[in-house]
């Protein structure tokens, strides 16, 4: 019997959309709207820190393609045979536009760019990690939308009236006799934002640094998605009959603890400076370029002091030597 519901979430009708040509894939656009709205967020508070806009803009601009592979390569790693299984063709594991992304490779590899850059560019990465975290988070939840374009990742069957209507042709084996499901794409949407307004609030608050912003982010949202992914339906790799991705939620939300309360305790308070070398070193270059200055100042006072003195010294010595003659010359009269 079809299980229905009077209320629920409609899915959209198509997922992509012919533009002159060329196939506009709404998963994508999700994407890249959050990148950009992570961009403004986490440039706005890297200013407020003391960073330079520019560094910025060079740390997305590493830390966006190594985070797309990094997310792509974890989701091909984990769900591998849905590429290299029967029937498969590897290529796909290239059809990014087609979603499968995991944010567990993406946060990795998306850190190793940043930290490059900040690397060259003398940034502290604690600081330039806290200052991104919570647009990245807002970022996460922008992409979900992909999820409910491509009605894809959607939980268990349910009648409540926010139930998300799924289509018969998207709906896993043993499922089909069911309309509606949990929403899963809309509740980590608003775990998400609701994480981004305490990491906002908090940082403000207590003067959040030294990455414990970062370590929040991470501590949070892994709590959230241990009991998301628990919902969802779609066929994965599991473990003792837990999704495998429960695992990477569970262990990356214990390090996380652990580090933001070591933090905590050995890392109190935030950075004064976060990008180029400290005060005291300019400071003591400073001072050394003065008193080099200072130096070659008096040098050259004492050479304009002297240059005189020699002056009326070799005047001086004509006259003596006059003197000397005309002496010289009475005596030979006398």
């Amino acid at each position: 019997m079809t299980e229905f519901t009077v209320l629920a979430i409609p899915s959209p009708p198509v997922s992509s959309w012919n533009i002159f040509g060329f196939q506009l894939r709404a998963y994508a656009v999700c994407i890249i709207i959050g990148i950009v709205v992570a961009y403004l967020i986490a440039n706005r508070r890297w200013k407020e820190r003391g960073g330079r806009a520019d560094s910025m803009e060079l740390v997305v601009a590493a830390a966006v393609p190594f985070g797309i592979v990094g997310a792509r390569l974890y989701h091909v790693i984990t769900d591998y045979q849905l590429y290299f299984g029967p029937g498969r063709d590897p290529l796909d594991a290239f059809k990014i536009w087609q979603g499968g992304l995991g944010i567990w490779g993406g946060v990795a590899l998306g850190a190793l760019g940043a930290w490059l850059v900040a690397r060259k560019r003398k940034i502290k990465f604690a600081a330039l990690a806290d200052a991104m975290a919570p647009g990245i988070i807002v970022a996460q939840a922008i992409g979900r939308l992909g999820n409910w374009f491509n009605q894809e990742l959607f939980g268990a069957p349910t009648t409540l009236p926010w139930g998300l209507a799924i289509d018969p042709q998207y709906r896993p084996a043993g499922y089909e006799q069911f309309e509606t499901f949990h929403p899963t794409f809309l509740y980590e949407l608003l775990w998400n934002l609701g994480v981004f307004v305490v990491l906002i609030v908090l940082d403000r608050r207590l003067k959040l640094g030294h990455g414990k912003v970062f370590a929040l982010y991470v501590a949070l949202y892994t709590a959230g998605r241990f009991w998301i992914e628990a919902l969802r339906i779609d066929p994965v790799n599991e473990v003792g009959g837990f999704r495998l991705n429960n695992y990477t939620s569970l262990i990356v939300f214990v390090a996380a603890v652990i580090v933001l309360i070591l933090l905590i305790k050995f890392r109190p308070g935030r950075e004064e400076l976060v990008e180029g070398d400290p005060p005291a070193a300019e400071d003591d270059h400073s001072d050394d370029a003065d008193q080099t200055d200072a130096k070659a100042d008096d040098e050259q006072a004492e050479d304009a002091d002297e240059k005189p003195a020699r002056a009326e010294s070799a005047e001086a010595e004509p006259d003596e030597v006059e003197s000397d003659e005309a002496e010289s010359d009475e005596a030979k009269t006398r």
